[in-house]
């Protein structure tokens, strides 16, 4: 088995990604994706602007150079290389000299956080707009101001990038997280690592797993239409998002509310600080793998969850914000919510007729008394009773209010001393 990565490594790998100016397409993202694909093999498509997916149409690409606001001594007062974030996302071209009342409708900021500078996008409306902290522009003459933005929006295509793990069969388990946000540490760049790190952990699983890179909203949207015919493949399934803050787990069901993904979720958060919430059609792109004509098996794990900290959507999203310890936290979740949906099978009891003699079976400890003989024990005594061909390891596990992994070690033994057998 690989060595997992450490929580100073995700952290390290969200630094290395934090500047680079990301959107819903363009060439951060490749660059984005460059750097993934140095720690795990991906696949790049490119969709060509104009393509029609489901309902949405792939917009054109954009691109940025520079951009600034300059007062009267050539000074940046507004500097586009100090953050990415202070210019509005896919902002057309603009060249020109503006006082600050014209300049006003196009400045941005968040008066109750008057230190920081707020994310603001405009991708299907075409506008320009910068962002400041609200102490900057406190500060600012009447102008008049130099402005620039040097970007392009034209024709060019939105790019998508998976890794796929094969496993022994083909049913899936897809994970997929944004890379669509700019400098924005744990919204989302500590989603990817953390999908990073769990790509590296997996060694021949049982089922196949994919990971999704791609923008939110419209990647996904891109995605179902070109995988349209194979999401029946999709078994399980969880958008990654915000998982690197300091605060405790979040889980967000599934449309269907009682999916395996659901199940394994809550059964692994159970000894963990978590919360858990019903799914609701606002959020990240569950929403778009749950939307009703799909509705797959698909939840959503954060931390705290997008909107719930102040630092959400500003300046303040940055790397210190971001904890070695909540990223190896997250990752450590998912390989355990991984362990479930791996073991996690029906079997079927073939001794059903009374309890079967387990001892002369070697199947009951020789150190009576210790708590881990007695889970043992107890484990199997659970599984046997349940084994009915209805009830799966996992939904054992939740009956019995014992962790999944004493189960599953149960069923093996069993199934070793051929008194259950898994059912096809």
């Amino acid at each position: 088995m690989t060595s997992p990565m450490t929580g100073p490594e995700l952290h390290a790998l969200v630094e290395r990604l934090y500047p680079i100016c990301r959107s819903i397409t363009g060439d951060g993202v490749r660059a984005t994706l460059e750097i993934i694909g140095e720690h795990v093999p991906l696949k790049i498509t490119e969709v060509p602007t104009g393509t029609q997916v489901l309902d949405w149409t792939v917009p054109k690409e954009w691109n940025i150079r520079d951009a600034y606001v300059k007062d009267a001594t050539g000074r940046r007062v507004i500097d586009f290389r100090e953050s990415n974030l202070h210019v509005v996302g896919y902002s057309v071209p603009v060249s020109g000299t503006y006082t600050l009342e014209e300049l006003r409708p196009r400045l941005h900021t968040l008066p109750e956080q008057p230190d920081l500078v707020p994310y603001r996008t405009s991708y299907y409306a075409e506008t320009w707009g910068f962002c400041l902290r609200q102490e900057t522009l406190d500060a600012l003459d009447d102008g008049p101001y130099e402005v620039l933005i040097d970007s392009t929006l034209r024709h060019g295509s939105l790019t998508i990038a998976e890794h796929v793990v094969p496993g022994q069969i083909e049913d899936e388990i897809v994970l997929s997280c944004h890379t669509c946000h700019p400098s924005l540490a744990n919204d989302n760049l500590a989603g990817i690592a953390v999908a990073v790190g769990l790509a590296q952990r997996l060694e021949r699983p049982r089922h196949t797993y994919r990971f999704l890179f791609m923008p939110g909203t419209i990647g996904a949207i891109t995605w179902l239409a070109l995988n349209r015919d194979r999401v029946d493949r999709i078994a399980h399934g969880l958008t990654l998002a915000c998982a690197g803050d300091p605060g405790r787990l979040t889980y967000k069901r599934s449309r269907r509310g009682d999916a395996g993904i659901d199940r394994a979720m809550t059964h692994v958060l159970k000894d963990r600080p978590h919360d858990v919430v019903p799914f609701s059609p606002y959020g990240y792109d569950e929403r778009q793998f749950c939307s009703p004509g799909f509705n797959l098996p698909f939840g959503s794990l954060t931390r705290t969850p997008y909107a719930g900290y102040p630092e959400y959507h500003t300046s303040g999203d940055n790397p210190d914000f971001v904890t070695p310890a909540a990223l190896a936290d997250t990752l450590e979740t998912l390989w355990q919510v991984t362990r479930v949906l791996e073991g996690d099978r029906t079997l079927l009891n073939l001794s059903p007729y009374g309890e079967p003699q387990l001892g002369r079976r070697g199947l009951y400890g020789s150190l009576g008394g210790r708590s881990d003989t007695k889970q043992a024990q107890l484990a199997m005594l659970w599984v046997l009773n349940l084994s009915d061909g209805e009830h799966s390891l996992l939904d054992i596990a939740r009956r019995a209010e014992l962790p999944f992994m004493a189960v599953e070690e149960a069923a093996r033994a069993l199934q070793d001393a051929g008194l259950v057998k898994e059912l096809a």
